[in-house]
């Protein structure tokens, strides 16, 4: 049995959060009036048609750019650790660095020592089952483990608030099934609060407590959907039980008119 701390004190609120971007003819609005919270500890998931602004959601709670309108709620950052980091779609390791060297980036980046930023990064490292690799470079892992080196790489920061952008879109079945076994493990532990953006029904009912539902763009939020499924939630377990197929099938209903409408778009 998993150990399960207790939730880091990081809400999010976000109200009326809306996002436009100038284009050839006029602007583009990306987001509009998006509001809602997410408490400490929670792992909230998104889901939404392509092109809806979930990840222009998660650029403007990290901090990468700002919202044209409304307002976004995180705690203050504190000296040695980042309010909130972000695990991008894809892979991030930079290829000229070791996989110890690139769990250490974002420590280098706040000025953390380098006696420090070694100790946490291959902390990190060894909770993903990548401490024998310190030395490797990126070219020389599976695209699974290049992504453990992203996720050890964020929590090596020690955030408060961990944004996920569809983190195992690109990885076969089978990863992606050991990643999201390995990241609700390092969630029950750490007890970070996180927002989780997938396209994926399974994904997003697997993994968190909520869902939020996204409109075709101008992307808002158009439901909720709590999970109570019981943790930890083992593969077999989550797929057999009855709460599975009637959460899948109204996440579908909630979702399907909004894929339509942005294929038409």
């Amino acid at each position: 049995m998993i150990a399960t701390a207790p939730p880091r004190v990081a809400p999010i609120t976000v109200r009326g959060v809306g996002k436009v971007y100038p284009a050839r003819r006029g602007s583009f609005v990306a987001l509009h009036d998006v509001s809602f919270s997410v408490a400490p500890g929670e792992f909230c998931a998104i889901i939404g048609p392509s092109g809806c602004g979930k990840t222009t959601l998660l650029h403007i709670l990290a901090g990468l750019f700002p919202a044209s309108t409304g307002t976004v709620e995180i705690p203050p950052q504190e000296p040695g650790r980042l309010v909130t980091a972000l695990i991008f779609q894809g892979i991030s390791t930079l290829p000229w660095l070791t996989v110890l060297q690139n769990t250490e980036y974002g420590l280098r980046h706040m000025r953390v020592s380098p006696a420090e930023r070694r100790t946490r990064a291959v902390e990190q490292l060894r909770r993903v089952g990548l401490d024998r690799f310190v030395d490797a470079f990126p070219h020389q892992l599976s695209e699974g483990m290049r992504q453990r080196v992203s996720i050890a790489r964020a929590l090596a920061t020690d955030p408060d608030v961990l944004l996920m952008d569809e983190p195992f879109a690109n990885l076969d079945e089978q990863n992606r099934l050991l990643l999201q076994d390995e990241l609700l493990r390092l969630w029950q532990e750490n007890r970070q609060t996180v927002l989780f953006v997938t396209h994926s029904l399974d994904e997003a009912i697997r993994l968190s407590d909520r869902v939020l539902v996204m409109t075709s763009a101008p992307g808002r939020i158009k439901a909720e959907v709590p999970v109570r499924l019981a943790r930890p939630r083992e593969f077999r377990s989550v797929r057999q039980d009855p709460e599975y197929g009637a959460l899948s099938a109204k996440l579908w209903e909630a979702l399907r008119d909004e894929v339509l409408r942005a294929r038409q778009t």
